[in-house]
Formats: C-alpha cells, sequence, structure tokens
C-alpha cells in the first residue's frame, strides 16, 4: 500500500505520551482522530514512542492508506485539525517498505538542566530546574563510557521480553547560558533510559557521586542501584535521522 510519512513537533506537558491510551489524551490519539476525519480509519508508525510529559522538536510518524492522498493538502487539513500543542511540520509520500519506527537509523535527544537560585518561570515546561552548581567536565567525562554497544538494563525500565541493549553513537554534556544540556544520539533507546542517566549524572555533577559512577552502575546491569529518573519535561527528542 502507499506511504505518507509526516514529520511532527509537540509540546508534550498536556499528553500521556505519544502512544495511544484509552480515556488519556495523547499524540497519537489526536493525531489519528484527525487523520480519520480525512482518510477513514488509520494507524500510524512513530520512530520514538515519548513518555508523557515529553517533548519532541522533530518527530516522525508513517501510515499505509489507499488510495494515496494529495499530501499537500492533508497536511494543510491537519494543521488547521490539530491543537495547538501540536505543529505538522512537513509531509510526503514515502518510498516503498519505509517505516517510521524501522527506517530510522538514529534518535537524538536532549536533556535540558536549568541552574540558579531561581527558575525561569517562561522555561518551566522545557527545563529541570536545579538549584545547584553542576561541574559539567566531570559529567561529560562520566558519560564518555556509554557509547558502544551496551546492556543499559541498570538505567531502563524492563519491559518484558525486550532487549535493553542499545547502541549508542554519541554522549555529552555542555555548559549554556541557562544551565547546562546533554545530548545523546542512538540507534534506539529503552524506556527511560535517557532521564536515569541524566539522573546519575546531575548527582556527579554536583559532587554526591564520584566521577566512575556511570561506569559501574552501567557495569553492575541492575536498576536498583540507579538514581531514579529526571523528570520528563527537561527531555526533548530532537531529531530523527530517517
Amino acid at each position: 500500500m502507499p506511504v505518507v510519512r509526516l514529520d511532527l513537533a509537540y509540546d508534550g506537558t498536556d499528553f500521556h505520551g505519544y502512544a495511544r491510551q484509552p480515556d488519556v489524551r495523547t499524540v497519537q490519539g489526536e493525531l489519528e482522530a484527525a487523520l480519520s476525519r480525512r482518510l477513514g480509519p488509520v494507524q500510524t508508525v512513530v520512530a520514538g514512542r515519548t513518555d508523557a510529559g515529553v517533548h519532541a522538536a522533530h518527530q516522525v510518524v508513517s501510515f499505509e492508506v489507499d488510495p494515496l492522498p494529495e499530501v499537500d493538502r492533508l497536511v494543510a487539513s491537519l494543521r488547521k485539525m490539530l491543537p495547538s500543542d501540536i505543529a505538522v511540520t512537513s509531509g510526503a509520500a514515502a518510498p516503498d517498505g519505509f517505516s517510521a519506527r524501522f527506517s530510522a537509523r538514529s534518535r537524538t535527544y536532549r536533556y535540558v538542566v536549568e541552574t540558579g537560585p531561581a527558575p525561569d518561570p517562561f522555561w518551566r515546561r522545557f527545563r529541570w530546574h536545579v538549584p545547584h552548581a553542576l561541574d559539567v567536565p566531570v559529567m561529560d567525562d562520566a558519560v564518555r563510557g556509554l557509547v558502544g554497544e551496551h546492556d543499559f538494563v541498570s538505567f531502563c525500565r524492563r519491559a518484558p521480553g525486550r532487549s535493553t541493549v542499545r547502541t549508542v553513537f554519541a554522549a555529552g554534556w555542555e555548559r549554556v547560558e541557562h544551565g547546562v544540556e546533554f545530548e545523546v544520539t542512538a540507534k534506539a533507546f529503552c524506556h527511560q533510559m535517557v532521564r536515569s542517566i541524566v539522573a546519575a549524572c546531575v548527582d556527579v555533577g554536583r559532587g554526591k557521586l564520584d566521577t566512575g559512577y556511570v561506569d559501574e552502575l552501567l557495569a553492575a546491569r541492575d536498576r536498583s542501584m540507579g538514581r531514579g529518573a529526571a523528570p520528563p519535561h527537561g527531555l526533548t527528542l530532537l531529531h530523527v535521522d530517517v
């Protein structure tokens, strides 16, 4: 069947994640409801199933439909029908066999930590405020060992029957004007992986944990040794390479 690709951005604050769930508001639910008004029932496939409260600057969705609609007109209609916290940035007919999930080569996430004594209320939906000084070079050193193929079970909420082995292509922290930011690129991620890494790194940056703690946690393969997960609102799916 013909395949349509849509590129999206959304503010995840008021959604219970991307994936459709009964009786709660989700990105997939809003998108498929709008698509169904134009095309009939449609089931989307997504590159990254973001959790509740997590944002996307670039998300990729695909779906099969026959006959193929005029995509420019479909995109224009969706922009009128969808709520203001979802934007369709582009759309196109995709090659045969294209899947937003399986055709994606990598996903990149960014986590923003705001430092300083008081949070900026204008950015409260997109930054985790930590009122402590953070040692960024130490935090950056701490994540170097995450690059490569590893079992990230210590950083993931385990899903029955699913592997926690992932391949990370790049990971690093940098200081920015408002605080610090973490970017990580991988083939794929498991549930809460990025937020769990951030939580551990922040404790390293505060001096509560040794620099080698992240490596030790990775090697331990023990979720109970983790530092929990950073809040979802600081996390954004930044880019999907597809």
